[in-house]
C-alpha cells in the first residue's frame, strides 16, 4: 500500500486508472522485480482472498431484480458474447496443438473482459448512461455470472482421461446442490442475522459481521471442495437481496478499493518480468490476437443484434482487454494442470499488456467507430420513410426519444410545429414507430443519415441524448451541414458547457444548473419575490450559459433588484376559499394589518381589481387578497390568514 501511493498519484496525474497503478505496484515489488516480497505462496494466498472479497463486493452491487428486467438483452449480447468467444478461443488454442481440455479453459480466460477497469473508465469519463456504456456494462455484468459455473467446471475440465463421465456428472451435480443448498439456508439465515446487526446501531458491528458472513461462506463453500471466491460471491448476492442492502453498502464501499487493491497489486506480483524481457515478441502477438479475436466476436454479435456499427466497436474496443476473473479461474486453472507454466507465463504478461493499453484505445475508439460503415444500414421501411421526408423544412430535429426527446416530440406535434426524431436504440425506435411516431433508426453521427433528414433546412437541432461522445461529434457533423441551425443540447455535466460551446452549441441546458435554478425559485417564491422577477434572473442566467452559477463572470450586482425588493417590500396574492373565516368580515375586522404589518391594497372580485379598498369593506368567498408588505409582514400575513381557516 505504501509504494501504491506514489504510483497512483503519477497515474492520476497522468489520467490512467489507479488499477493499472496497483499492477504496476505488484510488478515493482514482487519477486520478478525489486523482490520485497519473494514467497510466491503467500502471494498466491493474498490473491484469493483479495479476489474474494473483491467478488464479495460485486456480488452486492448485481441487483438480481434489475438484472431479470434487462434479462433478455444482456442474455442476447452478453450469452452470444460468452459463447462464441469461447468456442473460437478453444479453436485456436486446438490449432496450437493444446489437447481439447485445455482448449476450453483458454476459451474460458479470453471471454471476460475486466469489469473494474471499464467500469471506472467509464465513470471517469462520464459515460456510464450513454448507450455503448449501458451496453458494455450489461456485457460485463454477464460474464462475472458466468465466473461461477466457469469455476465450478474447472475441476470438471481438469479430470484425468481415466477418469469416467459418471463422476464428472457427479462432482457437478454436487457442487451445484452444494450452492444451491447454501443459498437456501442463508436466504433464510443472513436476513435474521443482519436484521440483529443493523439494530445494535453500531458501525463496527455491522462492517465485523458482514465480512463474518462473506468470508464465512466462502470458507464453507471452500471446505466442501469449491472455490473460495464462489463463496463470497454468493454471500454478496444474498446480502444484495435483503432490506438492509443499502445501509451494509454504504458501510462496505469504502473498503472497495481495498479489496480491489489486494487483488492487482498480488496479481502484478505474478507477472513474469524475465519472461517478458526474453519473450516480447510473443508477449504482443499474444496481446494482438488476444484483443483482435474479442473486438471481431463484439463487433459481429452486436451488429448482427441490429446495433450500429458505431456502438458496436465503441463497445468491442472498450472490452477487448482481460478481465481480472480470467486471473482468477488462471489460478484455479493451475491447481489442475489446465494451463501450462510457459502459456500461463505469456498470458499473465499479454494480459498486463491488454489491461495496460485499454485507456488508451477507449480514447481513440470514437474515431475509429465514426469512419466504420454500417454493414446492416436501412431496413427497406426506413427507405420509404426517407423518402417522405424531402419536404421537411424549417423544422426541428430531435436526436434521442428519452424522456426529455418525448416530451419535446409531444409538444411541438401539440403545436403544429414539423418535426423528425432520430433514435440509435432499436427497441426505442420500434415502440415510437409503431405508435405513430415521426421517427427513423440510426446514428446521429452519419452524415449522410443527417442529409436525409434535411438538417441543411432545419432551424433547430436538439441532442437529448446522454452521450458525450456521440453529441459532441454530432455537433460538428449538423454544423457542418448547416452552420445556421441552432444546437441546444443537454448535459448532465457541469464541466462540458464550454467544450460544447466551443464545438458550436448554440445552448447547453446541464441538468445539474436547471435543477439549482428550480430550487431557489421555488425559495425566492416563498420570499414573495414577484414571478417575472424571478423569471427574468433565471433567464439572465441561463444566456449567460450559467456563469453565475460556474462561478465564471461572476457579477455580484446580478441579483441586485430582488436584494432591493427584499429591502424595501414586496406583493403577493392571497385566495380567499370557503374554509376562512375572514368571508363576510371586513378589512378592519379581520385586523390583518395589525397583527402581520402587511396591507391589502387591492381585492380582485370576479374579474374586476378593486384597488385602495376600505377598511369597510366586505371580504367575500373566492375573492383574491393583493397583500403589500416586507417579505416578514406577508409571511405573518399568510400564516395568521391560514390559521383563520375552520
Amino acid at each position: 500500500m505504501a509504494v501504491s501511493l506514489p504510483v497512483i498519484y503519477l497515474f492520476n496525474k497522468i489520467q490512467l486508472p489507479s488499477i493499472i497503478g496497483y499492477i504496476i505496484t505488484g510488478i515493482i515489488i514482487g519477486p520478478f522485480g525489486l523482490e520485497l516480497i519473494t514467497q510466491t505462496a503467500g502471494i498466491n494466498q493474498l490473491a484469493e482472498i483479495g479476489v474474494a472479497l473483491l467478488l464479495f463486493s460485486i456480488g452486492i452491487e448485481i441487483s438480481f431484480s434489475q438484472f431479470i428486467k434487462k434479462f433478455k438483452e444482456i442474455l442476447l449480447t452478453g450469452g452470444f458474447q460468452v459463447f462464441i468467444t469461447i468456442i473460437f478461443g478453444a479453436a485456436a488454442a486446438l490449432f496450437f496443438g493444446l489437447k481439447v481440455q485445455e482448449a476450453i479453459f483458454i476459451g474460458f480466460l479470453l471471454s471476460h473482459s475486466s469489469s473494474a477497469v471499464i467500469l471506472k473508465l467509464l465513470q471517469d469519463r462520464k459515460e456510464t448512461d450513454s448507450p455503448h456504456g449501458k451496453l458494455s456494462i450489461g456485457i460485463i455484468v454477464f460474464q462475472d455470472l458466468m465466473v461461477v459455473p466457469m469455476i465450478l467446471l474447472i475441476p470438471i475440465l481438469g479430470l484425468s482421461e481415466k477418469a469416467s463421465l459418471t463422476d464428472a456428472s457427479l462432482s457437478l451435480l454436487t457442487a451445484a446442490g452444494l450452492v444451491a443448498l447454501v443459498l437456501v439456508v442463508a436466504r433464510f439465515v443472513a436476513p435474521f442475522f443482519l436484521k440483529i446487526l443493523v439494530n445494535l446501531n453500531m458501525r463496527d458491528a455491522i462492517i465485523s459481521g458482514v465480512i463474518v458472513l462473506s468470508l464465512g461462506t466462502a470458507w464453507v463453500t471452500h471446505y466442501f471442495g469449491l472455490s473460495f471466491a464462489v463463496g463470497a460471491f454468493i454471500a454478496g448476492l444474498i446480502i444484495s437481496e435483503t432490506d438492509y442492502t443499502h445501509q451494509i453498502v454504504s458501510e462496505i464501499i469504502p473498503f472497495k478499493e481495498i479489496f480491489t487493491l489486494l487483488f492487482f497489486v498480488s496479481f502484478g506480483m505474478l507477472l513474469d518480468l524475465q519472461f517478458l524481457i526474453k519473450n516480447p515478441s510473443i508477449v504482443i502477438i499474444y496481446a494482438i490476437l488476444i484483443m483482435l479475436l474479442k473486438i471481431t466476436v463484439l463487433v459481429s454479435v452486436i451488429h448482427i443484434l441490429k446495433h450500429p456499427m458505431r456502438l458496436a466497436l465503441m463497445v468491442a474496443i472498450s472490452l477487448a482487454q482481460i478481465g481480472e476473473f480470467s486471473f482468477v479461474l488462471a489460478l484455479e486453472g493451475i491447481k489442475y494442470d489446465l494451463i501450462s507454466g510457459d502459456i500461463y507465463k505469456g498470458f499473465i504478461a499479454a494480459s498486463v499488456v491488454t489491461l495496460i493499453i485499454t485507456p488508451i484505445t477507449i480514447r481513440l475508439a470514437p474515431y475509429i467507430a465514426l469512419k466504420a460503415p454500417d454493414v446492416f444500414r436501412y431496413k427497406k421501411s426506413s427507405y420509404e420513410q426517407l423518402a417522405k421526408l424531402s419536404n421537411l423544412n424549417n423544422h426541428v430535429v430531435i436526436i434521442g426519444y428519452g424522456l426529455n426527446g418525448r416530451n419535446l416530440a409531444r409538444v411541438l406535434r401539440e403545436t403544429g410545429i414539423p418535426y423528425i426524431v432520430i433514435e440509435l436504440n432499436s427497441k426505442i425506435f420500434q415502440k415510437a414507430k409503431d405508435e405513430g411516431e415521426q421517427i427513423i433508426f440510426g446514428d446521429a453521427t452519419r452524415i449522410e443519415l443527417l442529409e436525409s433528414v434535411n438538417v441543411d433546412k432545419a432551424k433547430i437541432v436538439v441532442f437529448a441524448i446522454s452521450d458525450p461522445v456521440l453529441s459532441q461529434i454530432g455537433i460538428k457533423a449538423v454544423k457542418n451541414l448547416n452552420p445556421n441551425a441552432h444546437i441546444i443540447i443537454r448535459t448532465r455535466y457541469v464541466n462540458e458547457i464550454d467544450k460544447l460551446i466551443s464545438i458550436g452549441a448554440d445552448e447547453v441546458i446541464p441538468e445539474e444548473f436547471e435543477t439549482s435554478i428550480q430550487i431557489f425559485s421555488r425559495v425566492l417564491k416563498k420570499f414573495h419575490i414577484p414571478n417575472s422577477v424571478i423569471l427574468t434572473q433565471a433567464n439572465v442566467i441561463r444566456t449567460q450559459s450559467y456563469g453565475i452559477l460556474r462561478d465564471v463572470g461572476f457579477n455580484e450586482r446580478a441579483f441586485e433588484q430582488i436584494s432591493q425588493i427584499l429591502a424595501q417590500g414586496t406583493i403577493d396574492s392571497f385566495l380567499i376559499n370557503e374554509r376562512c373565516r375572514f368571508i363576510n368580515k371586513s378589512i378592519k375586522e379581520t385586523s390583518l394589518r395589525t397583527v402581520s404589518g402587511a396591507t391589502i391594497i387591492a381585492v380582485i372580485r370576479n374579474n374586476n381589481t378593486i384597488t385602495n379598498p376600505s377598511a369597510d369593506f366586505v371580504i367575500e368567498q373566492n375573492d383574491q387578497l393583493i397583500i403589500f408588505g416586507t417579505h416578514n409582514a406577508i409571511d405573518k400575513a399568510f400564516e395568521f390568514i391560514n390559521n383563520s381557516l375552520r
